[in-house]
């Protein structure tokens, strides 16, 4: 696999000493830094077609992106949003051209979820389909191991057929983890009825990845309607709401007592943990211990369950903050492909200036340790 990395200024320091002892020195050169992908999307047919009629009710103003505007990637130096249908016909390959793009941009491993919002499908086929997504994506990482990974979808309107579902995807088809697009239905993922299946992800130490959706249609209109249709939508989406969305899901997570209740529990959360981060310090001066009754303080809970993940945010800034705040081993490496280009990623975690450690952990030693890939 031919992988950029390649250190400058070796050849310099090989000559130097060759020059000085009249041979060249038995220099130990850093092998090329392994990068794994957290939060890599595709999407299967009979699940997009079966998912669809739910996602449109639910945000209808999802069509308006792209009729507009196209997104074009002309900065080469990070990854940028893709055109909505060039990112489409990526989402279905997970063949010989995905294999092809992570080899010419040095992604070593992607771990793969499913777009869309499987948990919205209804009716007594649900489970069928959702189960034949994960038996197609396991079958998709057995065929490539050493560059797939997989993360199970669970069919949350059904408590007990998630439990279900969550056990044989650990203990039959070997993924790693549980994403869910959004909120499980209307509530929040605090709500009472969820408990069980958070409580099992902890018992069996599987990650949830909590993963934008799309706002409600009434959510929607209150808050980012106004504009044109193509802003509207894109304010609505991946300009801010669904991020604003995840953040509150993940909050609300904190402050009903998830994490004292299901102790082993660890969530990942991407884009650089969802404008969370940034206000903890707030929630704490004003939600204490004393309102919330919880056990320890919310940037505590926040520092001892969750990861964060930068979704092809690639900023120096936003890493620095992270970094100083949970340190370096509670960081993942993504892309968010293909919604994203892969173009950059792997030179900006090569550059990163910090230790060759950090970079290490951030790119691929914390996802071996956390998903049990070693």
């Amino acid at each position: 696999m031919a992988l950029s990395g390649v250190i400058a200024g070796e050849m310099m320091l090989l000559k130097g000493s060759f020059a000085e002892t009249g041979h060249i020195a038995k220099t130990q050169l850093p092998s090329p830094l392994k990068i794994i992908a957290v939060e890599e999307h595709i999407q299967s047919p009979v699940l997009a077609r079966a998912s669809m009629p739910a996602i449109l009710q639910q945000a209808p103003y999802l069509t308006d992106w792209g009729k507009d505007v196209v997104d074009k990637v002309t900065d080469l130096s990070r990854p940028q949003v893709i055109a909505s249908d060039l990112s489409l016909g990526k989402l279905f390959e997970i063949g010989q051209n995905r294999l092809n793009e992570m080899n010419e941009y040095g992604i070593d491993m992607q771990m793969l979820s499913y777009a869309g919002i499987p948990q919205a499908i209804d009716g007594k086929e649900s489970l069928h389909i959702i189960q034949a997504a994960n038996n197609h994506l396991a079958e998709m990482v057995k065929s490539n191991p050493n560059r797939f990974g997989g993360f199970a979808t669970l069919p949350w309107h059904d408590v007990g057929a998630a439990i279900g579902e969550l056990e044989r995807c650990v203990n039959e088809l070997g993924l790693k983890a549980v994403l869910i697009n959004g909120r499980p239905s209307m509530d929040f993922l605090d709500h009472e009825r969820y408990l069980p299946i958070l409580q099992r992800l902890g018992e069996l130490e599987i990650p949830l990845f909590l993963h934008p959706g799309l706002p409600f249609h009434h959510i929607q209109q209150t808050y980012y309607q106004g504009f044109s249709r193509e802003v509207s939508a894109r304010f609505s989406m991946f300009g801010w709401g669904w991020h604003n969305e995840c953040g509150i899901q993940l909050i609300r997570l904190i402050l009903a007592g998830i994490f004292d209740k299901c102790p082993k529990l660890q969530v990942i959360s991407g884009h650089w943990g969802e404008l969370v981060p940034y206000y903890l310090q707030r929630l704490d001066d004003s939600i204490p211990q004393e309102a919330t009754g919880l056990s320890r303080t919310i940037s505590q809970t926040y520092r001892e369950h969750i990861y964060v993940t930068p979704s092809g945010m690639l900023s120096l800034p936003h890493l620095e903050f992270i970094r100083a705040f949970m340190g370096s081993e509670r960081i993942l490496f993504s892309v968010d492909y293909p919604y994203l280009s892969l173009n950059g990623a792997r030179k900006w975690l090569e550059d990163l200036p910090i230790s060759q450690q950090e970079k290490e952990n951030i790119a691929f030693r914390n996802a071996e340790r956390l998903f049990k890939l070693i």
